[in-house]
């Protein structure tokens, strides 16, 4: 089955600088979505490859035409510089078909230590800054985080945000579905980005997630392996696609198992 709904399509993404949002782009824009690719700063965007490129031809198959990127900066704790950007977008781009919330952050701390700064910068990004993407799109998408639905030790701040945002989604959704509006998140687990591997001491940090940390009472991955970000970017693109086209303030999963639910 081939997903469609894509081409010529404006899809807004924010996080886009990497990881996820950057897997998400290529997708995208494979698919012939015109891409406005948003960070702290402006990300770099690789140039469209040609038919020769042995590695692009899977990608190429997707759609007759490869999607146009917009590289531009954004701030989503900024409502105003939201606003902007996506008027912005309106008038010199098009009509946004699809909007694609990533950008978030994580900082540890337990919460008898985390600091009021870095609860507040928390929550500023992953929860206020979807509420103000949300609000000025129409058809709107969330990556959140399974931690949105269990307990992790030490992240209290960033488990609290995504649940949120989480609920939120789902609140938004409830919402705009009578518009015809389709309003969803996907919640991955340990992915293979700078998030992830910035957070281990040595090159056993890979196979102690996979098998599970005990002390922090983590699961493992019943599936033995880490997402990858096009693993993510994948589950994304279907709910995003025509053939989801009934599906509407769901929760995806997408983390091999390690939450023990659907």
């Amino acid at each position: 089955m081939q997903l469609s709904g894509f081409n010529g399509t404006v899809a807004l993404v924010t996080g886009a600088g990497g990881g996820i949002g950057e897997a998400l782009v290529k997708l995208l824009r494979a698919s012939g979505c015109i891409v406005v690719a948003t960070d702290l700063t402006a990300p770099m965007i690789e140039p469209a490859p040609t038919t020769s490129d042995a590695n692009a031809k899977i990608s190429l198959e997707l759609s007759p035409e490869y999607g146009a990127v917009h590289a531009m900066a954004l701030d989503v704790t900024d409502s105003n510089a939201v606003n902007a950007l996506v008027t912005k977008v309106e008038q010199e781009i098009g009509p946004i078909g699809f909007g694609i919330n990533v950008a978030g952050i994580l900082q540890f701390g337990t919460v008898d230590s985390i600091d009021d700064d870095s609860w507040r910068r928390t929550f500023a990004v992953n929860a206020d800054g979807v509420f103000y993407v949300s609000r000025a799109l129409a058809r709107v998408m969330t990556v959140g985080s399974n931690a949105a639905g269990i307990p992790r030790h030490a992240m209290a701040a960033y488990a609290a945000s995504k649940a949120a945002s989480a609920m939120f989604m789902r609140c938004l959704g409830l919402e705009l579905a009578p518009m015809g509006i389709r309003c969803n998140s996907v919640a991955p687990g340990s992915t293979l980005t700078p998030m992830q591997t910035g957070m281990w001491a040595d090159e056993s940090g890979e196979q102690r997630v996979i098998d599970g940390l005990p002390e922090s009472y983590k699961t493992g991955i019943p599936l033995g392996k880490l997402a990858r970000p096009e693993d993510i970017a994948n589950a994304v693109m279907f709910l995003l696609s025509d053939q989801a086209g009934h599906i509407v303030m769901a929760d995806l999963y997408v983390d091999g198992g390690a939450t023990l639910r659907a």
